[in-house]
């Protein structure tokens, strides 16, 4: 999977560097660590694999002294492995680094660059992610590999190594046959098994069995025999890895999956039933569980993350977030339990398991045994607050181990108690993330149970290790002076490029303007001499004070009285905007006017300051074309009245004064507010105007309106276009209509009419016996027919402007329907001549019928018989049609349900019919299909006349259904019949089965076997073959097509 992972080149264990690296430049420096004082590590990525597995590493204190033991003499230098003739070993030096960056430099993650280059990854290999635990079992061979020939050849295997002995009994002879076998990890199986407890029994204490047509040839008795075969821990490692297989491949679907079911595992662990030796103390065979990897997402992809012990109390422990969060407190549920001994179902379980002699019970007894001790049963007493028993056990995964696939339950080795806690009181447990580090509580752990977010890998380590009190809060515990150093220096120079970066990035761009430079002209400020230097520029931390800042003006620039106003450059002149005060923010590229506060150049300024200045985009309409406005923008001072500004723009005192109204950030309506005329004496300042506000300039017109209706009524607005047109106008209850014939109005050839609102419309043009009316659609063509001739045109929302078109043709017969806001237009054709099966027939079109969609489908056949070329044919009631639908020339289904509308049928505009006269009445319900037999005559090759069945699918799609139907109809066995469908675009008969029923495998039920399904489909125009086995004559089974037809 990992390819040329961890090749070091040749004899020098050097490597060449990796191409393809691009290596950006220093920007802003990495953020220093969060409150918790824990490094993270950066994701390149794809690598959170990578990182939760260094993170493991590093904090395994045996593991980073074991490697930071390993000096320059023997693993040599990393500026040397350029050289041919030097031996340097990469991969542990670049480890060595790592582990020192994160443990003493001063930022919030750490890079994995150089490591990973060290192992030969590419840019592709770096975002792509691999199975952490193949990584565990790689990068400790690469590191034994690169050892070699160190000190530190054999610390792995000192740390990790662990072997086992898988043993086989013969039942014959007593002859043992053991087979040793060695492990740096354990691989335990997920599947079927409710946890590691669990896991451990199946694999170290069940035993497994050679009997029956499975047995064993022992090499003592040469002959087969009965054995069993077992396995136990020989040896214990210092550290414990275990893995779990939480991706299986499903070979029914053929697709891999991920186990997401509850699998729990303890804190703490005694491995002594599991092992070969048991002589030795408890503490011998003890473990804690100090990192967890973890697993989100399926098999195809996800995350990793890991939960750590810190061991040596490295980090800042803080409470969580959630835990800072005010909780409302429950009501405490009140339990009046006079026997608290049996009320309580831990301890009596836990009674009943130890008093077997093999501290086990099967499950099944289980329940029986407690209605012995307690006088009543587990639902009774106990079910409602505990649900049912084999939950119960689950979730106390601490007392009880569920074996034998969950057929047995037995109490845990080692139950949880005072004496078995973490030997390291105080430690805490930390979430690292890549990047992130944050604080976890223990108990957030067993949340890692299960679901898609999970545990994949689990790390213990022998109780009886104990950290030496000087490794305590102490990050620099046994680091080599060389890797001190080199962190020492890593944090000055981050420290600098800090400084460095937040100076730059403190530091304003400060313009000057001096107010000796500036005059006052017209309300605004000019510089008095365009050659002259206009501003002054200073550079400014944004972090020091006003202050600082009127001190640094002092020295050089200023003398006397300071005012600081911020000052913008508009064409009108200088603009002041706000004084600077002590908690004013200085912004970048800030414009500032120094003077006095009072005068500019001997003009006072103290009632009424001139000084605020408005940019305005007047707007005028175009003099000469008429039409369009002109835009420019003018400077005024904030205290001149509105009536000024519009003596300044040379426009007469009739003329109106506007401005634009804005939507709000509601999404308001915009539009234009004419100021009336007590504003005229108003500044801009008191109206509140803006820079970049618009100013609408309207000359004075006069318009005579002599219509019934207001300006306000008839909908004219500001801007409002109105032009003259010749006549009467209409009044108020009339309406004014275009119409024309025959095909959609055109500009200028459309014809108009003034009726009245309430009039009928059939009144409103005379259009005689053969023409009838329909309106526009929004696509302005011809669209849906008016059919209430007798509604007025307010009843059919008719409006000013509506087109009307004058369309040939009859409008069709008033048929019951409820709605006639949509017609839909069919096609009907003539049946003349019908080929086997429903395939291609011969039509011949009658005509076409529109009705609403709302109507039924026996109206719609009602409407059919008013065609002309159908006037001729005789029913005594709709029933006695029969509609098919067509589909490219071929009849596809029969119409059902008389009362249906045809919404409901499914049916659209265009879709052709063909109609089919009956000799009875016929009302087919949804699951009967219309079959015609046609029987073939015994020793001739000929056939009797055909003959229609309906058979009902209703209760029994099956092919014994129909096969009965068939023997039923012609008097013939079941037994005896042999049924096939024709496919038509192939020209192949498929044959159905004579098995009845299919068995799911998913519900394991059986399920009966439908010809309306797949694979068959069986519809009305499907062709069935039927057989006879007592003669060699094949029948053909059609869809029912009577020679009569319309």
């Amino acid at each position: 999977m990992f390819g040329s992972l961890f090749e070091e080149e040749g004899e020098g264990y050097s490597l060449a560097p990796s191409g393809g690296r691009v290596v950006k430049g220093e920007g802003e420096p990495p953020p220093p660590r969060g409150r918790v004082n824990l490094s993270g590590i950066k994701n390149q990525g794809g690598t959170c694999y990578l990182n939760s597995l260094l993170q493991t590493l590093l904090f395994t204190p045996e593991f980073r002294e074991e490697l930071f033991s390993l000096g320059p003499k023997e693993l040599g230098c990393l500026e040397d492995k350029d050289k041919p003739e030097a031996k340097v070993r990469v991969i542990p030096l670049e480890l060595q680094r790592l582990f020192a960056r994160l443990l003493l430099v001063d930022q919030q993650s750490a890079s994995t660059t150089d490591l990973t280059d060290s192992f030969g990854w590419n840019n592709s290999e770096e975002s792509r992610q691999h199975d952490v635990q193949e990584l565990n079992r790689i990068l400790f061979s690469a590191l034994e590999h690169s050892l070699v020939d160190t000190s530190g050849s054999a610390f792995i295997q000192r740390l990790y190594h662990g072997t086992t002995v898988n043993s086989i009994l013969c039942k014959e002879c007593g002859n043992i046959s053991q087979r040793q076998e060695d492990f740096l990890d354990l691989t335990v199986c997920v599947r079927g098994v409710c946890g590691l407890e669990g896991a451990l029994w199946d694999m170290f204490v069940e035993e497994e069995m050679f009997e029956g047509s499975n047995l064993y040839r022992c090499g003592q008795c040469d002959q087969l025999v009965t054995a069993a075969k077992s396995a136990k821990l020989r040896k214990l490692p210092p550290f414990l890895t275990v893995s779990l297989l939480r991706f299986n491949f499903d070979f029914a679907r053929c697709e891999r999956y991920k186990e997401t079911g509850r699998y729990t595992f303890p804190l703490t662990i005694n491995l002594r039933p599991f092992c070969e030796q048991t002589e030795d103390e408890d503490s011998e065979y003890s473990y804690e569980l100090f990192s967890v990897i973890i697993h989100k997402g399926g098999c195809y992809g996800g995350h990793y993350h890991v939960y750590i012990k810190d061991m040596d109390h490295l980090g800042l422990w803080e409470p969580p977030e959630e835990d800072t969060k005010p909780k409302v407190q429950k009501k405490k549920e009140v339990r009046a339990y006079t026997e608290p001994e049996k009320d309580d179902p831990l301890s009596v379980l836990s009674s009943i398991i130890a008093q077997e002699e093999s501290r086990s019970v099967l499950l099944d007894q289980l329940g029986q045994r407690l209605m012995d001790k307690i006088g009543s049963s587990w639902s009774k007493k106990y079910r409602k607050l505990h649900g049912p028993i084999g939950k119960f056990l689950q979730n106390h995964s601490d007392v009880f181990v569920l074996v034998n696939n969950g057929t047995w339950v037995a109490l845990k080795a080692n139950p949880p108690s005072p004496v078995t806690q973490p030997s390291s009181p105080g430690s805490h447990w930390f979430d690292l993330n890549d990047s992130t580090v944050t604080s976890i509580h223990e108990r957030d752990v067993e949340k890692m149970y299960q679901g898609k977010e999970s545990a994949y890998m689990l790390f213990y380590r022998k109780t009886l290790l104990r950290r030496p009190s000087g490794a305590l809060r102490n990050p620099g515990y046994q680091v080599p002076p060389h890797l001190l150093e080199m962190a020492e220096e890593e944090n000055r120079r981050l420290q600098q490029r800090r400084e460095e970066f937040e100076a730059s990035n403190n530091s304003v761009e400060l313009r000057l303007h001096l107010a000796p430079r500036y005059r006052l002209e017209n309300g605004a400020l000019k510089p008095i001499s365009i050659e002259q230097k206009e501003a002054t520029n200073l550079t400014f931390d944004r972090c020091r004070t006003v202050g600082d800042l009127r001190m640094i003006i002092y020295q050089d620039l200023w003398e006397g009285d300071m005012a600081l106003t911020v000052a913008r450059s508009l064409p009108a002149g200088l603009h002041l905007y706000n004084t600077l005060t002590g908690e004013t923010c200085i912004l970048s590229g800030t414009d500032l006017f120094v003077w006095n506060g009072r005068e500019v150049r001997r003009h006072s300024n103290q009632h009424n300051p001139p000084l605020y200045i408005l940019l305005l985009d007047v707007l005028e309409p175009k003099r000469l074309s008429g039409s369009g406005l002109t835009k420019q923008s003018r400077g005024f001072a904030g205290r001149v009245t509105l009536g000024e500004v519009r003596e300044a723009l040379g426009e007469p005192q009739e003329s109106l004064l506007c401005q634009e109204k804005r939507g709000g950030e509601g999404g308001g309506a915009s539009g234009w507010r004419v100021f009336p005329p007590g504003d005229m004496q108003r500044t801009l300042k008191e109206l509140a105007l803006k820079d970049g506000d618009a100013l609408l300039v309207l000359e004075p017109q006069t318009q005579d309106m002599c219509e019934e209706l207001s300006v306000r009524d008839a909908g004219v607005r500001l801007m409002t276009s109105l032009s003259l047109c010749p006549g009467t106008a209409p009044k108020d209850t009339q309406l004014f209509l275009y119409f024309s014939v025959g095909t959609a109005p055109s500009s200028g050839l459309e014809g108009e009419i003034i009726v009245e609102g309430s009039g009928v419309m059939v009144c409103v043009v005379c259009t005689g016996d053969g023409w009838h009316l329909r309106r526009l659609d929004w696509c302005e063509d011809v669209g849906e027919a008016l059919m209430d001739e007798e509604a007025s045109l307010s009843e059919l929302k008719m409006s000013h402007g509506d087109a009307l078109v004058i369309t040939e043709g009859r409008l069709p017969p008033k048929v019951h329907s409820t709605s006639c806001s949509l017609s839909t237009p069919f096609t009907l054709y003539r049946h003349t001549h019908t080929h086997m099966g429903g395939a291609m027939v011969e039509l011949r079109t009658v005509g076409q019928v529109e009705i609403s969609e709302e109507a039924t489908l026996e109206e719609l056949k009602t409407q059919v018989l008013t065609l002309p070329e159908l006037q001729y044919v005789c029913v005594p009631t709709p029933a006695f049609l029969r509609v098919w639908q067509l589909e490219g020339q071929r009849l596809t289904r029969i119409l059902r349900g008389q009362q249906h509308t045809l919404r409901k049928l499914k049916l659209s505009s265009g879709v052709e019919f063909c109609v089919q006269q009956l000799l009875r009445e016929e009302d087919l319900g949804p699951k009967e299909v219309l079959l015609r037999v046609q029987m073939g005559v015994p020793g001739e090759r000929g056939y009797y006349p055909p003959e229609d069945l309906v058979w009902d699918a209703s209760r029994d799609p099956s092919p014994r259904s129909l096969r009965s139907a068939l023997a039923s109809t012609y008097g013939l066995s079941p037994d005896s019949l042999l049924l096939a469908k024709h496919q038509p675009h192939t020209h192949t008969w498929e044959t159905f089965s004579n098995w009845s029923q299919q068995v799911s495998k998913r519900k394991k039920k059986k399920k009966a076997e439908s010809l309306l399904g797949a694979p068959f489909h069986l519809k009305d125009g499907d062709i069935i073959g039927v057989k006879v086995t007592n003669a060699p004559l094949w029948f053909i089974v059609l869809v029912a097509f009577q020679p009569a037809l319309l």
